[in-house]
C-alpha cells in the first residue's frame, strides 16, 4: 500500500509489474545473457559432439592427459603457498613494525598489480634465460632455466603484490587489544602473531589463497613463454582454440579447468561462514599501538620484504633498460631503434586499448552501481540469484571465460564475435562483482532515512538517486572504474580469443612480440602499457581528491 500526493491509499502495482521491476528484470537478463549463457554454451560444446551426447572429449583428457591438469594443480598450489607466504611477510611489515620505508613499498606494490601480465615471464627470460644478464653475462653460466620452477616463481612474482593488498586490508582491522593482551599474559612475539594476528586475519589470507590459486591456474602465458617442455590445462585450452580450432576439446579442458577454481571457491565461503572475524570491528585509537616485535622477528620481515621490493625494482628497471638496448644479451649498446615497435597500427592498438578501457570503466562502474543499489535499497525477489550469478565471473578461469564467449556468441541472434561490443562486454562482467561489492560497501555507510525523508518531501526517484545516491556512491564508483579501466588495458587472458585484426590490443601486440623472442620491442610495448595506466590511475585519484577537498 502507498499513499498518492493527495493522501488517498492506492494498493501497489506487483513489483514485477512496477517500472523498478521492470528495470530489475533488464539487469537480471544481461547478466543471464552475458555471464550464465556463455557458461551453458561451453558445457554444452563439451558434451555434445556432431550433434550428439559424447563424455568422449572427457575421457579422452583423463586418460590421455590427466598429467596437465595436475600440472595445473600443483604448481598452481605451490605458487599460492609461496605468494602466500611473501604477501604475509610485507603485509606484516607494513601494520606491525616502525621500519622505514613504508611508502615505497605500498608504492612499489601498487605499481606491481597495474602491471601488464608476462612482464615477470619477460624479466625472467632478460635476467636469467640462456642469454641472461645475470645467468650468461655475469655468472657466465649456460644452464636451461626453463621449466615448472620458473613458471612458479613468476607467477608467485606476479600475484605476490596483489595477495599483500588484500591481506593488509584484513590486518588494518585487527584489534590490536588482543595481541596486547595475549602479550601481557607471557606469550612470546612470534606466538602473538602465530596464535592471535593471523587467525583475526584468516578472512583475509584465504581470500588471498582464493584468488592467487585461479590466477595462477587459469595463467596460460607464463608457461607458454617460460614453462619449456612443462604444459598446463589452460595453456592447452589456448592452443586447442588458436592452433587446432578443436572446439569440443578446448571446451572440456575449460569445464575441468573450472572444477579446481570452483572447489576453492565453495571451501572458501564454507570457511568464512564459520570464521568469527574478531577483527572486523574498527579499532579503537588507543588500541592501534603496534605491538613491540624482537629485532629478530622484525629482521625477517625485512629481508622478506625488501627481497620482494628489491626483485620487483630490479623488473622495473630491467624493463625500461631492456627498451633501449641494442640486442639484449649479446649487445647493451644503448639505441632508440626499438621503438619502431610504436609503428602505426601498433599505435592504433594502444588507442584502442584506451578506448575499450575507458568505455569498459565507465559501464562497469554505473552498471555496478545500479544493481548494487537494487540489490539493497529495493531487495527484489530474485536478487541473491542476480548477486551470485553476476559473482561468477569473478572466480572463473580467464581462458575459459573467452571461449564461452566464442561459443556463446559465434552465431545469430548474438553473432558478436570480433566486434569490439564483444571484447568490452567480456571486460565489463568479468570486473562486474568487484564493481557491485564496492557499491554495496558503500550503500551500507548510507543512511536510508536521507533517501526516505526526500522521497517524503516530494522528489522523486531519479531525483533521489542523481542528488542523493550518486553522490554518497561517487567513491564505490571511482573505484569500480579504476579497477575495470586497469584490468582491461593489461587483460589477456579471456579477450586473446575475441580479438579481431579490427579490435587487437595492445597486451596481445606484446605477448606476440615476446613469443616471437623480439624482446626490444616488447619491453617498449610493456613500458607504454604501465606508463598509460599508471598515468590514468594518478589523474583520477588526483582530481577525486581535489575535488573531496574543495
Amino acid at each position: 500500500m502507498e499513499k498518492t500526493p493527495g493522501g488517498a491509499v492506492r494498493r501497489a502495482a506487483p513489483f514485477f509489474l512496477s517500472p523498478e521491476g521492470l528495470f530489475f528484470g533488464l539487469l537480471m537478463a544481461s547478466v543471464l545473457v552475458f555471464v550464465l549463457w556463455p557458461i551453458a554454451a561451453i558445457f554444452l560444446q563439451s558434451v555434445v559432439i556432431e550433434g550428439r551426447l559424447s563424455l568422449a572429449e572427457y575421457v579422452h583428457l583423463f586418460t590421455n592427459e590427466a598429467g596437465l591438469l595436475w600440472n595445473s594443480v600443483s604448481v598452481s598450489a605451490l605458487t599460492t603457498v609461496l605468494s602466500l607466504g611473501l604477501a604475509t611477510g610485507v603485509a606484516l611489515y607494513l601494520t606491525h613494525t616502525r621500519l622505514p620505508g613504508k611508502r615505497l613499498v605500498f608504492g612499489v606494490l601498487m605499481l606491481s598489480i597495474i602491471a601488464p601480465p608476462f612482464v615477470s615471464s619477460l624479466v625472467y627470460i632478460m635476467l636469467f634465460g640462456r642469454r641472461g644478464l645475470i645467468t650468461h653475462q655475469l655468472l657466465g653460466l649456460n644452464i636451461d632455466p626453463y621449466g615448472w620452477q620458473g613458471v612458479a616463481l613468476m607467477q608467485t612474482a606476479g600475484f605476490t603484490a596483489m595477495a599483500a593488498l588484500l591481506i593488509l586490508g584484513v590486518l588494518h582491522r585487527v584489534d590490536r587489544r588482543l595481541e596486547h593482551a595475549a602479550h601481557d599474559l607471557g606469550a612470546s612475539i612470534p606466538r602473538v602473531l602465530l596464535g592471535v594476528t593471523l587467525p583475526l586475519a584468516a578472512p583475509g589470507l584465504l581470500v588471498a589463497a582464493v584468488v592467487v590459486f585461479i590466477r595462477a591456474l587459469s595463467d596460460f602465458g607464463t608457461p607458454i613463454i617460460i614453462g619449456g617442455r612443462f604444459t598446463a590445462l589452460a595453456t592447452q585450452a589456448y592452443l586447442n582454440v588458436v592452433g587446432l580450432f578443436n572446439m569440443p576439446r578446448a571446451a572440456a579442458m575449460s569445464i575441468i579447468l573450472l572444477l579446481p577454481a570452483l572447489a576453492a571457491f565453495l571451501l572458501y565461503r564454507r570457511i568464512l561462514g564459520r570464521t568469527n572475524v574478531l577483527g572486523a570491528a574498527p579499532v579503537l585509537e588507543s588500541a592501534r599501538d603496534r605491538i613491540g616485535l624482537s629485532p629478530g622477528v622484525q629482521w625477517i620481515l625485512a629481508l622478506t620484504t625488501w627481497g620482494f621490493i628489491g626483485f620487483e625494482l630490479v623488473k622495473y628497471a630491467t624493463i625500461l633498460c631492456g627498451a633501449f638496448t641494442r640486442t639484449w644479451g649479446v649487445d647493451f649498446t644503448p639505441t632508440l631503434g626499438h621503438l619502431q615497435a610504436l609503428s602505426a597500427d601498433r599505435l592504433g592498438s594502444f588507442f584502442r586499448s584506451l578506448h575499450y578501457s575507458f568505455t569498459a570503466g565507465a559501464v562497469g562502474a554505473i552498471l555496478g552501481g545500479v544493481i548494487a543499489y537494487v540489490l539493497v535499497r529495493k531487495r527484489p525477489p530474485g536478487g541473491r540469484a542476480l548477486d551470485f550469478i553476476a559473482d561468477l565471473p569473478y572466480i572463473i578461469p580467464g581462458p575459459f571465460f573467452g571461449i564461452a564467449y566464442i561459443l556463446a556468441f559465434h552465431n545469430p541472434p548474438l553473432a558478436l564475435t570480433g566486434t569490439a561490443f564483444i571484447v568490452v562486454a567480456n571486460c565489463v562482467y568479468r570486473q562486474l562483482p568487484i564493481s557491485i561489492k564496492a557499491g554495496m560497501a558503500a550503500l551500507a555507510q548510507c543512511r536510508p532515512e536521507t533517501e526516505a525523508g526526500a522521497r517524503d518531501l516530494g522528489a522523486r526517484e531519479r531525483h533521489v538517486i542523481v542528488d542523493i545516491v550518486a553522490p554518497l556512491m561517487k567513491p564505490a564508483l571511482l573505484i569500480a572504474f579504476i579497477n575495470t579501466f586497469t584490468s582491461t588495458m593489461i587483460t589477456i587472458g579471456a579477450i586473446i580469443f575475441l580479438i579481431s585484426p579490427d579490435t587487437k590490443v595492445l597486451t596481445v601486440d606484446m605477448f606476440a612480440e615476446i613469443k616471437r623472442g623480439r624482446i626490444g620491442e616488447a619491453a617498449v610495448l610493456a613500458n607504454v602499457i604501465i606508463v598509460s595506466v599508471l598515468a590514468v590511475n594518478l589523474l583520477f585519484s588526483w582530481l577525486y581528491l581535489r575535488r573531496s577537498k574543495t
